[in-house]
C-alpha cells in the first residue's frame, strides 16, 4: 500500500505570517481608548504575501471605515424609489459646509533632533490614535465621510509640507469645492509658505465654472493662486470632445504634446512668489523648446524614492535652499497629480492610473537643475462630503463598492442619464430609479450574470461610475451665487486665459456646454458607440492640426 507524501516542515515563523496575511487581508478593526471594537476599516487595495527586498507593498494602503449591514440594506431599498430631479441653483456648494473650522487633518507632533526614530515614531503613533479618538467623540463623526486611515500615508504628507517651498494643491474642477481643505491653506499660510490652487481638467467644464470658482477662491482665501490645467488640451485629442446626446468622448492621439498652456500658467505663478530669488529661465527656456515637440505616451521615466520602512525623518527646511524651488504636489486621489506632472515634464515620468492611492510613495523629480517637484501620495483630507460625491471623485475605488446605487442617484438627479445613455425603461414605465437606470444600461450593453443570465445590474452600475470618473458623463458643481452671477462669468475677461489653457477649438467650446442642458432634444435614429474603444474612420482621418496659442499670448499682458 504506497504511503501517503510526507508533509514538509511548517515553522513556527511561517505560520505566524501566514496568519497575519490572512488577518490583514480580511477586515481589519480599530478599537477605542477604552480597547473595545468600535468601527469596522476597510483595507483597500491590498495584496496578500505581496512583499519585494522585505518591503511592505501594503504599508500605504487606502484604509477608510466600512458601512454597516443595516446601512447596506437601507441603501439598497432606495435604490427602488424614483428620481427626483435636482434644479440648477441646489448644485451650486459652499465649501465651508463640508470643512467646518473644527475638522482639521493631522498635523505632525512637535519633534527635534534630539529624539530618536523610535521615540519619533511612538509620539507619532500615539498622537494618530488620539487624534482618531477624538474625532469619534466630536459632533462631526456621524456626518463625516471617508477619509484615510493610514498614518504611513499622512506621513508622506507632512515630508511634503516640511520640504516644499511653494504648495501646489492639485483639484477636479468639477468638484473643486469639495477638494480644498481649508485647514491645509491656513496651515501653509502660518508656516509663511506659498500655495497655488491647481483647477486640473479644465476641458470638461464650461470656461465660465471655471472662472467663477476662480473667483470664489480668490475672494475667500488671500494670497492664494489660482492656475488653469489640463493633461487633454485640443491639440492632444482627436475627434469630435463630445456625442449628439452629450456623452463626452476624448480620444488621445498617439503622439503627445508637451501641455505648454498649462505649464505657463504655473511657471507664471513661481515667478510672481520667488520674485527673482531663484533662476527660472531654464524652466522658462524648457517650455518653449519642448511646445511643439511630440513624443510616445508609452515611454517611461520613472524617478521615485522608495521609503522602505516607516518614514519618522523629519526636515528642517530652508527656503530656496542651494538656489533650488521646491514644489509639493497634494491632492486627493484622482485629481490627476500624476498626469500634471507627466504634462509638465513632457513626457512620461510617473505612472498613471484610475485606481485611488495608486501613487504609494514619496517621489522627488528634478524639473530642471533649479525646480524640484515632489509628489504625494493621494490623500482624503477628513471632511464632510457626502460619500456619493466621494465615490464620483473617484476617492473611494469603484471595483470595492458594495452598494454602487446611491452614487447613481446622484448622479442620475443631475444629469438626464435616460436620454444620454438612450436607454429604454426595462418595465416600460415613465418613472425611473437609480436600480431602473442600471438595468436599462445592463440590458443595452448585454450585462448578463453568469449563471442565470439575469441583467447583471451591479456591473452596470461601476460602468456608469467609471464613464462618470472618466468625465463621459460629466457633471460639475457650481460655486455660491454662481446662478444669479452667470452672466458675469459668461462675459469676464477671465475666460481668454481658460479658452487658452484648454485649446479647444470653437466647435468644441459649444460640444461642452450643450452638454450640460438637460432639456435638449432627443434626435431620433441617432445610436450612440456601444463600443467605448471603438472609433469611426472619419476619426482616424482626422488630421486638422490645432495651432498652440503658447506663441499667441507670449507678449500677451
Amino acid at each position: 500500500m504506497p504511503q501517503a507524501r510526507r508533509k514538509t516542515p511548517f515553522s513556527g515563523k511561517a505560520k505566524k505570517q501566514q496568519l497575519q496575511c490572512k488577518k490583514k487581508n480580511k477586515t481589519l478593526l480599530t478599537t477605542t481608548s477604552s480597547g473595545t471594537s468600535a468601527y469596522d476599516v476597510l483595507s483597500l487595495n491590498y495584496q496578500p504575501g505581496r512583499s519585494r527586498g522585505g518591503r511592505d507593498t501594503n504599508r500605504y494602503a487606502l484604509k477608510f471605515y466600512r458601512e454597516t449591514d443595516e446601512e447596506l440594506k437601507m441603501k439598497k431599498e432606495e435604490a427602488l424609489k424614483s428620481l427626483n430631479p435636482v434644479p440648477e441653483k441646489e448644485m451650486e456648494v459652499d465649501p465651508s459646509d463640508y470643512f467646518p473650522k473644527e475638522l482639521s487633518f493631522p498635523k505632525r507632533p512637535p519633534w527635534d533632533f534630539n529624539m530618536t526614530p523610535a521615540q519619533l515614531d511612538a509620539q507619532e503613533q500615539k498622537y494618530f490614535r488620539t487624534y482618531i479618538d477624538d474625532l469619534q467623540a466630536s459632533d462631526h463623526w456621524k456626518d463625516m465621510s471617508y477619509f484615510e486611515l493610514n498614518l504611513e500615508t499622512w506621513r508622506q504628507l507632512w515630508r511634503v509640507l516640511e520640504m516644499c517651498d511653494v504648495l501646489l494643491l492639485i483639484v477636479d474642477v468639477r468638484y473643486a469645492g469639495m477638494m480644498f481643505p481649508p485647514s491645509l491653506y491656513e496651515y501653509i499660510t502660518k508656516e509663511k509658505k506659498s500655495m497655488i490652487l491647481v483647477l486640473n481638467k479644465v476641458d470638461l467644464v464650461p470656461a465660465s465654472v471655471v472662472a467663477g470658482w476662480r473667483e470664489y477662491f480668490m475672494t475667500t482665501c488671500p494670497g492664494l493662486r489660482v492656475v488653469y490645467f489640463t493633461s487633454c488640451p485640443g491639440y492632444n485629442l482627436r475627434g469630435a470632445t463630445s456625442d449628439k446626446a452629450g456623452l463626452q468622448v476624448r480620444r488621445r492621439k498617439g503622439k503627445q504634446r508637451m501641455c505648454a498652456e498649462g505649464a505657463t500658467k504655473i511657471l507664471e505663478a513661481c515667478k510672481d512668489i520667488v520674485q527673482g530669488e531663484v533662476d527660472l529661465g531654464s524652466w522658462e527656456r524648457k517650455i518653449k523648446e519642448e511646445t511643439n515637440i511630440e513624443f510616445d505616451d508609452e515611454e517611461t521615466e520613472v524617478g521615485e524614492t522608495i521609503i522602505e520602512k516607516a518614514d519618522t525623518t523629519y526636515y528642517a527646511h530652508e527656503k530656496y535652499k542651494n538656489g533650488v524651488l521646491t514644489i509639493g504636489c497634494v491632492g486627493q486621489p484622482n485629481v490627476g497629480k500624476s498626469s500634471l506632472m507627466n504634462a509638465i515634464m513632457g513626457k512620461k515620468i510617473v505612472s498613471v492610473s484610475r485606481t485611488p492611492g495608486h501613487t504609494k510613495h514619496f517621489q522627488t523629480i528634478y524639473l530642471t537643475p533649479q525646480v524640484r517637484l515632489c509628489d504625494c501620495p493621494g490623500l482624503v483630507f477628513p471632511s464632510k462630503v457626502p460619500r456619493p460625491i466621494q465615490i464620483l471623485m473617484g476617492s473611494y475605488p469603484i471595483a470595492q463598492l458594495r452598494e454602487p446605487y446611491t452614487a447613481i442617484r446622484y448622479l442620475a438627479e443631475r444629469v438626464n442619464l435616460p436620454q444620454m445613455l438612450r436607454i429604454d425603461h426595462p418595465e416600460n414605465d415613465d418613472t425611473w430609479s437609480p436600480r431602473d437606470i442600471c438595468d436599462g444600461w445592463a440590458k443595452k450593453r448585454g450585462y448578463l450574470t453568469a449563471k442565470a443570465a439575469r441583467l447583471d445590474t451591479y456591473r452596470a452600475a461601476n460602468s456608469l461610475l467609471r464613464m462618470a470618473l472618466d468625465g463621459k458623463i460629466c457633471v460639475w458643481l457650481r460655486p455660491p451665487g454662481f446662478t444669479e452671477q452667470r452672466e458675469k462669468f459668461e462675459t469676464c475677461e477671465e475666460l481668454k486665459y481658460i479658452k487658452w489653457v484648454q485649446a479647444l477649438t470653437a466647435d468644441d467650446q459649444v460640444a461642452v456646454l450643450s452638454s450640460s442642458d438637460d432639456e435638449r432634444s432627443r434626435s431620433d435614429g441617432d445610436e450612440p458607440d456601444d463600443d467605448d474603444d471603438s472609433e469611426s474612420e472619419d476619426d482616424d482621418e482626422f488630421t486638422a492640426a490645432i495651432a498652440n496659442k503658447f506663441a499667441a499670448l507670449a507678449g500677451d499682458d
